[in-house]
């Protein structure tokens, strides 16, 4: 094409898992996007590509890592292709930043650069028996803090919580890779043999956009490595105490890197010797896309799951109430800033549920229509622990429980139930967030694909108690890793570390949900909600394999 117009862009490639939107029928494949910012945080070029899921047993969720990369190919081109369409050159990107679904595993060959075996997603709960072995090994062996000096029980659950800012969890990426190399022969022979390189799914997606095992760039960000159970919060390094504890080679590790700096160029394709500025985990890069910089600022973004994150500033806040301690960005060499989150393993998933397994509704915008035709749920609470109960609960035994059942319960009240039971989930996060940090949240951002129905947002308001302010823009995920990777080359004098230089970043209007059930009203299902979810506690037992 000729004559098109020089720009100054950044874009984002957002790889995440299942595609959810409240408005549209549920799409059950993962998607990728690849969108285009200017100054102002509108989308100038945008091109999103679903891929497969493979769910092989029950509590089972895995990907193919060619085809994520595949899909990351075809993105970065037909967007690119968009933008070109829009009148403005693909040179117009400077720099693009990457933001991921956190926790999901990769094992590959050091020598080929291919994968071992499929990659295990986030929600995967296959390792229960996994999870059963490390906590039993706490209580009778302990953790090894220093050279012969072990502590166990309860004081050997604080230690490890204080090192990392994590429990032991199936949701953990080092409980994902020790049972790939437990399980999977050619991941353990690769272990052995220093031939398995290991990482999150942003590990792997700069290790192929630059080149494979030709460059060999091997590195994961902080707010990643915040997730696998194995880094050091106060250090920022992979800590030797934990590596030992899981069994797991520090040569298979990927070098850990800030959230913005540049870290090398794309080697083919129409961006090649673009920079890659930016990286962060999806909900770390929605924090920074909601401009929550500051301490005690909050966001939460509901799509698959939904994650919470409470910004502590530069102090590490070790929660005494089911939170976890992580890492919430770091530009470059500064100091890092952290945040408390409390994750919730299903959301949108639940309307995909209620869809695709139950058939009660044909598409999600009717869980909507459906949940408004009833004032209340007539008694019904759902506990949504398809996986496991995660923040502030976390039992990974816990099993999904419909309860309050009646011969006066139709699909509308079970439809009402799910969306509650987002709520109660969030409420319970918060209820812990105020306690840990001593301060009362009166509002919360949201994004996610879950937010675009009101019936969602008004239902979170009442049950929580507090009002939603929801973006007119909620891209907020990939706008966080767009943000990070403009600050890397000073793209518009954006510097992360200083917000008011992101003044004129997505200034659009914001709709406000505020709650308008009785106080009386909140509080009897509050303390239904309660009810309900001691009863779906420790229904599966893990064994120590």
């Amino acid at each position: 094409m000729t004559n098109l117009k020089q720009g100054e862009f950044v874009g984002s490639l957002d790889c995440g898992t299942t595609y959810v939107d409240s408005r549209e029928p549920l799409k059950s494949r993962g998607s990728t996007r690849f969108l285009v910012f200017d100054k102002y945080a509108n989308i100038v070029a945008q091109h999103q590509l679903e891929y497969p899921q493979y769910y092989p047993e029950p509590s089972w969720h895995e990907q193919d890592p060619d085809e994520l990369m595949e899909s990351c190919d075809v993105c970065i081109t037909e967007a690119s292709k968009a933008l070109e369409a829009a009148g403005w050159a693909k040179e117009s990107i400077k720099v693009i930043g990457i933001t991921n679904q956190r926790e999901s595993a990769v094992a590959w060959s050091r020598k080929t650069g291919k994968p071992l075996c499929r990659l295990i997603v986030w929600d995967d709960s296959r390792t229960k028996n996994t999870v059963a072995h490390f906590e039993h090994k706490l209580q009778s062996v302990g953790i090894e803090v220093a050279p012969g000096q072990f502590k166990k029980g309860e004081e050997g659950v604080q230690a490890l919580r204080e090192l990392s800012g994590l429990p032991i969890s199936t949701y953990f990426s080092a409980i994902k890779l020790r049972w790939m190399i437990d399980h999977h022969e050619n991941v353990r022979k690769a272990h052995e043999e220093d031939d398995l390189l290991f990482g999150t799914v942003e590990s792997w997606i700069v290790y192929r956009l630059t080149g494979g095992a030709q460059s060999n760039l091997h590195i994961t960000d902080v707010t990643n490595a915040s997730r696998t159970l194995l880094m050091n919060l106060k250090t920022l390094k992979w800590d030797p105490v934990l590596l030992k504890f899981f069994g797991i080679k520090d040569s298979v590790l990927p070098k850990i890197v800030s959230s913005s700096e540049v870290y090398g160029e794309l080697a083919y394709g129409p961006l090649k010797g673009v920079k890659i500025g930016g990286i962060a985990g999806d909900q770390q890069a929605a924090l920074v896309g909601n401009k929550c910089l500051k301490q005690g600022e909050a966001k939460c973004t509901y799509g698959t799951g939904a994650f919470l994150l409470f910004c502590t500033g530069e102090d590490i806040v070790q929660s005494k109430h089911g939170l976890l301690s992580t890492v919430a960005y770091q530009d470059g060499n500064g100091k890092p800033i952290y945040a408390l989150e409390g994750s919730i393993s299903v959301a949108g998933s639940a309307i995909k549920w209620l869809r695709d397994s139950m058939k009660m509704v044909s598409s999600a915008s009717e869980v909507n229509s459906l949940a408004d035709s009833v004032p209340d749920t007539g008694g019904v609470y759902f506990v949504t622990a398809f996986s496991g109960l995660l923040a502030p609960y976390w039992d990974p035994g816990a099993a999904g429980l419909l309860i309050g059942l009646s011969s006066y319960t139709t699909p509308a009240h079970i439809a009402l139930a799910t969306l509650e039971a987002n709520a109660f989930q969030t409420r319970a996060i918060l209820e812990s967030m105020k306690l840990d940090s001593k301060a009362d949240l009166k509002h919360l951002k949201v994004d996610g694909g879950m937010t675009n129905g009101d019936k969602v947002m008004k239902v979170l308001a009442d049950i929580g108690g507090f009002t939603v302010i929801r973006p007119e823009m909620r891209e907020s995920t990939a706008l966080g890793s767009a943000l990070l990777a403009g600050s890397a080359v000073r793209l518009h004098g954006w510097n992360i570390s200083q917000p008011e230089t992101l003044a004129e970043v997505n200034t659009k209007g914001s709709v406000n949900f505020t709650p308008s059930m009785p106080e009386p009203e909140r509080e009897k299902r509050w303390q239904g909600w309660k009810r309900a979810i001691e009863r779906s506690k420790g229904w599966e037992e893990g064994v120590d394999e």
